[in-house]
């Protein structure tokens, strides 16, 4: 058989540039997605598509062509996302959609939109990644929590109806990796009236610091392949530091205002 063909969204920059870089390296026809094409006139990596996830037309274009050149679909990587932070009440609806639109919308519209295909092969695994703090409400963070917890759910009910079908549906959960995602992520800004002034300035900068001092997202790569050559993936997989995974094991056996206050005490160091 041919090398599997593979999409990832997002796949322009940070994780999902990793994951493609990677999967290439091991002998994968590898397919990305960005929202604007013209921004990568000498990406070379793999192959570019153009795709706003949040449009379901978009969408459909990008799966008719990348069809049209390899007539299969085998993996899909729903990596697309944006971050957002700040105090829920100085959040703007706005961008509160926004967020669900991209984090947990998008990868929706891409997955109806491949399932089509991956029903008349009999065959497909879709990989929605995650993160680990969709396990949690994290202060300042509950949005994208929010969005990431959702998908989480969504995935293990899309699983059992799919199943049938000879596809598997799985997610992998990051814990915090050294990326650009601060770059294009939306935060309240830290306002000098704002009640929420010290607490949430605080958590900000220590946000920044974790995303600064992650991990290479190299290993989500490494993940990535040992879940596509897994023959029966399991519904939820974590990666990141030790301590990042043990927190959701916490979240498990502490009392949950125990667990409340080692939340607080991280974000306000």
């Amino acid at each position: 058989m041919d090398s599997k063909i593979v999409l990832i969204t997002g796949g322009s920059s940070g994780i999902g540039k990793a994951i493609g870089i990677y999967l290439t390296k091991k002998g994968f026809t590898v397919y990305g997605t960005t929202r604007n094409l013209k921004k990568y006139p000498d990406f070379t990596e793999f192959q570019l598509l153009e795709m706003d996830v949040r449009e379901p037309q978009s969408v459909n274009r990008a799966i008719d062509v990348l069809l049209e050149k390899e007539n299969r679909l085998d993996v899909l990587v729903n990596n697309a996302g944006v971050g957002i932070t700040g105090p829920l009440e100085e959040t703007p609806n706005k961008e509160i959609l926004n967020a669900f639109d991209i984090n947990f919308i998008g990868p929706l519209n891409v997955i109806k939109s491949v399932l089509p295909q991956m029903r008349r092969q009999g065959s497909g695994l879709i990989i929605n990644i995650t993160s680990i703090a969709g396990y949690m409400g994290l202060p300042y963070r509950g949005i994208y929590s929010a969005t990431k917890g959702a998908l989480e759910l969504i995935t293990e009910s899309l699983r059992m109806e799919i199943k049938d079908f000879g596809i598997t549906c799985t997610c992998l959960a990051p814990g915090d990796f050294a990326t650009n995602i601060a770059a294009g992520r939306y935060h309240a800004p830290v306002n000098n009236d704002s009640p929420y002034k010290e607490s949430y300035g605080k958590t900000l900068n220590t946000i920044d610091q974790d995303v600064d001092k992650g991990g290479d997202p190299e290993e989500v790569a490494k993940k990535v392949l040992q879940i596509i050559n897994t023959k029966n993936p399991k519904v939820h997989y974590k990666v990141g530091a030790l301590l990042q995974k043990f927190s959701i094991v916490l979240k498990k056996v502490l009392p949950d205002t125990w667990y409340e206050q080692l939340l607080l005490n991280h974000s306000k160091k």
